[in-house]
């Protein structure tokens, strides 16, 4: 029994991750160079968001050096297997994860992860792609009752999504990804994202780390696959819930003052609002939405990342998290 329960007290204290502060994983860095201009990180920000040089220095060069030593590796195993079955290899892309909340920056995370990655010799092309297109077309979110629940994970088409990541990874030439405008927060009809080939393929959206499974006749629970299933690495952005919340309502008024101002959006209505009506819309949508969507679904995924980005709340990156092998 004593035995029994040492182990058991040894599971309960193991840390699935490496944890390290600002300085020890800019450390890590080695002599990666730095690519990025300040005007070329300037174009990939986010609304409301600040990442600086030192920033991409400190925390992204590092990663991309990580990711790099992870795609050669990868690419290692591919050619031993074919190898062993004596067939051609046939350039299977490299897929990165990004999940995070609303507000938290995982998009500008992406866009500077591609614009980094795409600058090593070894792997050149790099596409990004967000699963904001495979949201239901808002007519058919209304038709369901679901409009109000958009970022949910009942809210995309989950069946397309997952066809079009096996596509790309089985190495198709070409495949099509449905576009999705945030000026008219919908769906494009018609329009498509073409990913042909590539090196590395950065798959970014709030649900994209979820894992799933459907119940049986007999109450037992069997597997079903994921988007996560395809992933070669996974990066989960990570804040406190009060940045989160904060952030979002300051994106929120800095969009009143700019994309709301188009009559062509979407949300034109808000443009007139006052800044105390704004800031109480932002709060309620974010504790009405926002907030229950972080806590019942986006968050949970989080420890199935192989790395965490911890912000502070002045947007910095302060920790890393990388899972063991």
């Amino acid at each position: 029994m004593t035995r029994v329960n040492t182990r058991r007290s040894s599971l309960s204290r193991f840390d699935p991750f490496l944890t390290f502060d600002r300085a020890a994983w800019a450390a890590l860095r080695d002599s990666t160079p730095l690519t990025l201009s300040n005007e070329e990180l300037r174009q990939l920000r986010g609304v409301n968001e600040e990442v600086s040089l030192d920033e991409v220095a400190e925390i992204y060069l590092p990663l991309t050096r990580l990711l790099n030593l992870r795609v050669m590796a990868t690419r290692g195993l591919h050619d031993a297997t074919d190898i062993f079955l004596g067939r051609r290899s046939a350039g299977v892309p490299f897929v990165i994860g990004i999940a995070g909340s609303v507000a938290a920056g995982k998009s500008t995370t992406a866009r500077v992860l591609r614009a980094l990655l795409a600058r090593w010799p070894d792997h050149p092309r790099v596409d990004l792609v967000t699963t904001d297109g495979f949201l239901y077309p808002n007519r058919v979110l209304e038709e369901r009752g679901l409009l109000a629940r958009k970022g949910f994970p009942e809210s995309y088409d989950v069946r397309a999504l997952l066809g079009f990541v096996a596509d790309v990874k089985s190495g198709r030439p070409r495949v099509e990804a449905p576009v999705y405008s945030h000026l008219h927060y919908d769906v494009v009809t018609g329009a498509t994202i073409v990913v042909e080939q590539p090196d590395i393929m950065i798959i970014e959206g709030l649900n994209v780390l979820q894992g799933s499974s459907a119940a049986t006749g007999q109450g037992t629970r069997i597997a079903r696959p994921f988007v996560s299933d395809f992933f070669d690495f996974s990066i989960y952005v990570d804040a406190g819930e009060d940045d989160l919340r904060r952030w979002y309502v300051e994106r929120f008024l800095r969009l009143r003052e700019t994309a709301f101002r188009d009559p062509q959006s979407y949300f034109h209505t808000y443009a007139t609002l006052t800044t105390a009506e704004a800031v109480s819309t932002a709060e309620r949508i974010w504790r009405e939405i926002n907030d229950v969507n972080l806590r019942e679904n986006i968050r949970p995924t989080r420890e199935r990342a192989q790395l965490v980005l911890g912000k502070a709340g002045d947007h910095a990156v302060r920790r890393v998290r990388l899972r063991k092998l």
